[in-house]
């Protein structure tokens, strides 16, 4: 069983209109992990979901990187549950092996967290991944978008593209969140929580 695959998942909403908005980097971070992996994504025969397969990385020592599940459901945001368990189920992938990558209003934009558990905060997505898991308990990589300016709803502003200022960065945000993903899968939490929680 050691090698077992990962589950990665990035969280958003399908098609073209959503596709540049804030609510989606989740996915542009899995777009960068299939490239890296060498896989190609496509529908999946059981579960509402795109998914690529291959390896991610090397581990300590050369030796090749964990095999990777990346899906990016086909649902909308807030009924991602039922793919991501649908895939566990299929791949045979506990809640521990379940990677989240998704945006996250309550840390700047240009910053990512590491964390496993703990509440959605107001994230419909997560509260519905967790629901249909039936455990909070599996690992989330949150790609920081910033809180809305003003008084401008959180629903709109994570619905909207990313500003034109941001843009400019976003390629080197995806980039270090797929980076992120990476190093979780092969140095493990604590490695890299200890990593991009010190970055400021």
């Amino acid at each position: 069983m050691t090698d077992s695959p990962w589950l990665v998942v990035g969280l958003g909403n399908p098609g073209p209109r959503y596709a540049g908005n804030r609510h989606n980097v989740g996915q542009m971070v899995l777009d960068v992990l299939a490239a890296r992996a060498g896989g190609r994504f496509a529908r999946h025969g059981r579960a509402q979901a795109l998914v690529a397969e291959g390896r991610l990385g090397a581990l300590p020592g050369g030796a090749p990187g964990p095999r990777v599940v990346l899906a990016k459901p086909t649902t909308y945001m807030n009924t991602s549950g039922g793919p991501v368990s649908g895939l566990a189920r299929y791949y045979d992938v506990g809640a521990d092996r379940v990677v989240v990558v998704h945006d996250e209003v309550d840390i700047p934009f240009d910053t990512i967290k590491l964390k496993i558990g703990g509440g959605e905060g107001g994230h419909n997505g997560l509260r519905d991944v967790s629901k249909a898991l039936g455990t909070r308990d599996y690992l989330r990589v949150r790609v920081g978008v910033g809180r809305p300016p003003g008084r401008m709803d959180t629903a709109d502003y994570v619905l909207r593209d990313f500003s034109a200022t941001e843009r400019k960065d976003l390629p080197i945000l995806v980039d270090d969140a797929a980076d992120a993903v990476e190093m979780l899968l092969t140095e493990g939490l604590l490695a890299a929580q200890g990593r991009y929680h010190a970055r400021v």
